[in-house]
């Protein structure tokens, strides 16, 4: 579900040598760079047209944690600018975006530049010829030249072209078969996530399904406790419809709330709306209403209304200290004594638009914090879902990446990088799936166990299909 405004993100440059950079896409430029530690900041990715507003990406190369309050971003023109907000701050290694098409347009023949608050100092400059496809990224990060790429705003450039490696054949059996009756669920089924012998399921027209299994290896809604055609989702109040895109749980299981992400409120289809919601499903009622939203939006790239969260999942704490996952908004390990009681894991959340993942600490008391943000490679991310049995996570693209999944899992450097990527199973046409679940441990046999993804288009009369990996 991809809208088509322009967008742009932000990245930093390093300090180069060259006046020019020859693309065959078009001719770039570099301009000065300045003093440390202004030196450290540099413009690190350029969105001119796409799916993201018009965007620039500012990125510290640097080893200390530096203040850009009220630096300025302009275009070739000096008319218009673009002022950073006060109290914003930049780690080491620390990317943030920046939605400039408010103050100015990028154009296809056009430069970004970067000033210190003084409005005349200029810290660093990129110019191009032609517009981004979809992105003009530096390679490497902070240092190197300026390359065509996937977008990647807020995480690190996508510069090994493929993003992650060459794809190989689904890691399981290649057959797949339909795994719901006939015209149960419609268009529109999206995330998915198991629970044992439950499977939660969340359809973009504001409902959450709560399914058991079939008889015969698949899944119909549950009949108890007023589930049988599905539960209407509201935002906290009662109010609105949450265009629920994607579904998981923590620890706790559903006992500790159901968690929903939602990418506009329904009743206002052409706002973004960047939430986290949580219900409890303990009642009996045909309508559940949102005892908690974390509503992301202003931390986030602005994206189209239909181009926001699509994807949600959970990984526990334990799994990112014991491999050494680095917080990005501390620059160092990741501690979650740092922060207030938080579900004891941190979400990650995926960006249609963008194609990045993002994770955040969801604070109990409603606050939150972005400690990461992960490229994905993939044109948007659709759906996320963490394999404690692999320690895995796994990343999920629709018919938009001819259903390309990847793997990721916390490399040597402390950060998500990927671990594989996957063709779609021989046997399953390139459908509209937005959801993917990965049945447990214990449904291992001989080896293998089951998949299962959502077909958002009913593709047939099915929203459901069963597939199968190896353990």
């Amino acid at each position: 579900m991809i809208e088509s405004p322009a967008h742009r993100w932000h990245r930093s440059l390093p300090l180069l040598l060259v006046a020019g950079l020859a693309l065959a896409a078009g001719t770039l430029t570099v301009g000065p760079a300045h003093a440390a530690p202004a030196d450290d900041i540099r413009i690190n990715e350029v969105v001119t047209t796409g799916t993201v507003n018009d965007s620039v990406e500012l990125y510290n190369k640097g080893t200390a944690t530096i203040d850009i309050s009220g630096w300025i971003l302009k275009d070739d023109n000096n008319s218009s600018s673009y002022k950073v907000a006060a109290g914003t701050s930049l780690a080491p290694g620390a990317f943030r975006a920046f939605d400039v098409h408010g103050s100015f347009g990028l154009g296809s023949a056009d430069k970004a530049r970067l000033y210190l608050a003084d409005g005349s100092t200029l810290v660093d400059s990129f110019s191009w010829t032609s517009h981004s496809a979809p992105s003009w990224s530096r390679c490497a990060d902070g240092t190197g030249a300026f390359k065509a790429t996937a977008l990647t705003l807020g995480a690190a450039n996508s510069c090994g072209g493929s993003g992650g490696g060459t794809p190989v054949a689904w890691p399981g059996s290649g057959s797949v078969t339909t795994a719901d009756a006939a015209n149960v669920f419609g268009q529109d089924l999206s995330g998915l996530y198991q629970e044992g012998a439950v499977m939660w399921g969340a359809q973009n027209s504001g409902k959450l399904w709560r399914l058991v299994g079939n008889g015969s290896g698949g899944w119909q809604p549950d009949t108890a406790n007023g589930w049988s055609a599905g539960k209407t989702l509201r935002f906290p109040g009662g109010s609105g419809t949450a265009d629920s895109e994607g579904v998981t749980l923590t620890g706790a299981g559903a006992a500790g709330g159901v968690f929903v992400a939602s990418e506009r409120n329904g009743d206002v289809s052409g706002t973004s709306r960047l939430s986290v919601l949580r219900y409890d499903v303990s009642g009996t009622g045909s309508t559940l209403t949102a005892t908690r939203e974390w509503n992301l939006t202003s931390d986030l790239p602005a994206v189209g209304s239909n181009a926001g969260f699509e994807a949600i999942t959970w990984v526990p704490d334990s799994y990112l200290t014991g491999a050494g996952f680095k917080d990005a908004t501390t620059g160092a390990a990741y501690d979650p004594a740092g922060y207030g009681a938080h579900t004891g894991g941190v979400f990650f959340v995926g960006v249609e638009g963008t194609g990045a993942v993002h994770g955040y600490v969801l604070l109990d008391t409603g606050g939150y914090t972005r400690i990461a943000t992960v490229g994905s490679g993939m044109t948007g991310v659709m759906e996320l879902q963490w394999e404690p049995q692999a320690n895995r996570l796994w990343v999920v693209c629709d018919d938009t990446c001819n259903g390309q999944h990847r793997t990721l899992q916390v490399d040597t450097s402390g950060v998500f990088a990927t671990t594989a990527v996957y063709n779609r199973p021989s046997g399953m046409a390139n459908l509209n799936n937005e959801g993917f679940s990965v049945a447990g441990a214990a449904e291992c046999v001989s080896g293998s166990k089951p998949v299962y993804w959502s077909d958002d288009s009913n593709t047939g009369g099915h929203a459901l299909r069963k597939g199968s990996i190896t353990c």
